[in-house]
Formats: C-alpha cells, sequence, structure tokens
C-alpha cells in the first residue's frame, strides 16, 4: 500500500526526469562575455546565474520581486532576476554586479557607496548598485524624484536611503565630469 508521502514523492520524481529530458541551450551574454549553457527551461535566471555561471552578487530572498536584492541589467533594464526565467534571457545582454569592477578597481558608483557609507551589512548592496547602474545610465543627472523611482524596488534594513540616494547622486555627477574629460 502507498502512502500520501509516497505518491507526492513519486510525482515530483516524474516532473524533475521529465525536465531532465527536455533542456535547452542557452546563448547570451554575461558581464561582456558569451556564455552558452544547458538549462532545465524552469530554471529561473537568478539561479542560473548563482548555480551554473558562479555570480554570487544577485542575492535570493523575497522569492517575490519586492525587495531588489537579486536585481541585475538585462538588456539595460534593471529587472529583479527572481522573477524571470533564464530561457527568457536568450540573446540577452546581462550585467552582474560582478560586471561593474574593472581590472580588479571598484567602479565610481561602487566608490561612490563606500563613501557615503551606503552600505553595512551588504545584502542589499549588490541590488542596490545594478538599480543605481541603470537609473545613471538612463538619466546621467538624474533628480531627487528619478532616484525615488529608479531605487525604489530595493529595500534596506540597514543602511539609511539618504546614503544611498547620495552616493547615487555623486557618482552620476562624478561619472559626468569624467566623460567631459574626455
Amino acid at each position: 500500500m502507498t502512502t500520501h508521502e509516497d505518491k507526492d514523492l513519486c510525482a515530483l520524481e516524474a516532473a524533475h526526469q521529465e525536465s531532465q529530458e527536455r533542456r535547452i541551450v542557452l546563448s547570451l551574454t554575461v558581464n561582456g562575455k558569451p556564455v552558452v549553457e544547458e538549462v532545465d527551461p524552469t530554471m529561473l535566471l537568478l539561479h542560473f546565474l548563482r548555480d551554473k555561471l558562479k555570480l554570487f552578487g544577485a542575492k535570493e530572498a523575497c522569492g517575490e520581486g519586492e525587495c531588489g536584492a537579486c536585481t541585475i541589467i538585462l538588456n539595460g533594464e534593471a529587472v529583479t532576476s527572481c522573477l524571470v526565467l533564464a530561457a527568457e534571457a536568450q540573446g540577452a545582454e546581462i550585467v552582474t554586479v560582478e560586471g561593474l569592477s574593472k581590472d580588479g578597481e571598484l567602479s565610481i558608483l561602487q566608490q561612490e557607496f563606500v563613501f557615503e557609507d551606503a552600505l553595512q551589512c551588504g545584502f542589499c548592496t549588490p541590488g542596490m548598485l545594478m538599480s543605481a547602474r541603470a537609473l545613471i545610465d538612463r538619466h546621467p543627472d538624474p533628480t531627487d524624484e528619478e532616484i525615488m523611482e529608479g531605487m525604489g524596488g530595493n529595500l534596506c534594513r540597514c543602511t539609511g536611503y539618504h546614503q544611498i540616494f547620495d552616493a547615487v547622486k555623486r557618482a552620476a555627477k562624478r561619472e559626468r565630469e569624467e566623460l567631459n574629460r574626455s
């Protein structure tokens, strides 16, 4: 006689076997590098980045797109990777927090987060940085309202938002100044 738990376990094993049989080849660019990987079509982009590519900057927290800890840039837009299937990123360009620094040197945005003490425990920081990066890319001289809107999907429980907003303003200003010097 089979118990209810045994039937549930059998159903889970069958679903897992089926998903293993219908894998897809995903081809995209991550942090400027081409990536080709075979994945389960139901795999979340967050899990693809963390489990397959070992990019641990995007954090798994709420799993509902509410906190912003898993934010990445997908084709120029800040998105919560916990709500996107990896398969939806076919052919996409992705930037994660690991892609912000160059040659081991922090980006201007990262430097300003440090300077302004816009981080404490650091759990939300990668998502904050990615939302800020997408914001500055869209609005090189963001207003306070644009910063509030651009960062609105990111929650922080440790740091005051004033430091984060100040870091975004300072980074945008420094980037504009560097662009004008070029």
